[in-house]
């Protein structure tokens, strides 16, 4: 998963000013404690990220 398409797939989900504070202000255990855009930083694949959203907030399989 590119970083564009992550963008694009939390923006649909959450529409476009939830996703930047999921992305930014959540925190994930699963992620080292750190938010979806602290794990991309240090280097965490996208897709893992994505997957950890979708798991926290019970994203369907369908849209994962």
């Amino acid at each position: 998963m590119r970083l564009q398409e992550f963008w694009r797939r939390l923006d649909a989900q959450f529409g476009t000013m939830r996703a930047q504070s999921v992305a930014r202000d959540h925190v994930f255990s699963v992620l080292g404690g750190r938010s979806a855009v602290e794990a991309i930083d240090a280097g965490v694949p996208v897709r893992k990220v994505w997957l950890a959203v979708c798991e926290e907030f019970d994203v369907p399989v369908k849209e994962r």
